[in-house]
């Protein structure tokens, strides 16, 4: 990890914002900048905020906890939902106190309500949803077009069946375009332009390999022994199960898999997960600067 020389002139009352993707270091260099130059840990992790998966979602350790004070990891029960809006909600709340941010985590979007805003839109009713499908599987995701408000027709691609049916929804469930909200979107809670903003870069070829050794040292740290204290309460429905390596885990304790057949497909899974977030990185974060792993 490089040295910190570069946070030497941050004020201490500049919120720092560290985005990577999974086993990039980030956390590491989190505490860092926490330890010498003042502040609090906060999660922007979409996983890392459930209780029942500290190693496999690679949470700070409890040691780490007792160093620096951490927020928003861990605190929510593994088979309760969590979204994004909840999230700001809890961010606000930490951000009353007079210390220092440094938000730190891997899920892209909740990087983007922070400093873009985020549209409360109400959850889409199932039955709503079924209609949409129903109506695109007997007509084409075209019918939907002619329904939606002129406004946002304008702005969404009408050629992406996702965003069509997207507009769709939302004018049917709530009375209102798509468009409509976005124009309402409230102020963010952080202004970009006023923060430190770093996204962890580095060649694939060693964050892969970086992600390969991380499963290992979470064999070590008590990974399957983690994964049978989930066993009596696992249910792949949960919101806590979509950790990478989860539904792998119970099948190796079920013995459908071996431990190499484990480490294969967590390692896999988790490359792939990493080549998604590099995607939005690349796409939704070029005003970041960049932090290089040596």
């Amino acid at each position: 990890m490089p040295g910190l020389k570069n946070f030497d002139e941050i004020d201490q009352n500049t919120p720092v914002l560290i985005a990577g993707q999974t086993a990039s270091g980030k956390s590491h260099l989190a505490l860092e900048i926490a330890e010498k130059h003042g502040g609090i840990i906060i999660n922007a992790d979409a996983i890392q905020v459930y209780k029942n998966w500290r190693i496999l979602t690679a949470r700070p350790s409890s040691v780490d906890e007792a160093k620096i004070k951490h927020k928003l990891y861990g605190h929510i029960d593994g088979a309760k939902d969590y979204s994004v809006g909840t999230w700001i909600k809890e961010v606000n709340e930490i951000l009353s106190s007079n210390s220092r941010p440094i938000i730190v985590g891997g899920t892209g979007l909740y990087f983007s309500a922070l400093t873009n805003g985020l549209v409360d839109i109400p959850e889409i009713p199932e039955k709503i949803r079924l209609e949409a499908n129903a109506r695109i599987k007997k007509n084409g995701f075209e019918s939907l077009v002619r329904e939606i408000d002129q406004e946002t027709v304008q702005k969404i691609d009408t050629n992406n069946p996702m965003r069509v049916q997207r507009a769709w929804e939302v004018l049917r469930s709530t009375g209102r375009g798509l468009n409509s909200w976005h124009r309402a979107t409230p102020k963010p809670t952080l202004d970009l332009n006023r923060c430190k903003a770093l996204l962890i870069d580095g060649e694939v070829s060693k964050m892969n390999n970086r992600i390969k050794n991380r499963f290992d040292q979470m064999i070590e740290k008590g990974l399957i022994q983690e994964a049978k204290n989930n066993l009596a309460t696992w249910n792949p429905k949960h919101p806590s199960s979509k950790a990478i390596g989860a539904c792998e885990l119970i099948a190796y304790l079920n013995n459908e898999i071996s431990i190499n057949q484990l480490r294969e497909q967590i390692v896999i899974a988790t490359r792939q997960y990493a080549k998604r977030q590099r995607t939005w990185f690349r796409t939704k974060m070029q005003s970041w600067e960049r932090y290089s792993i040596k």
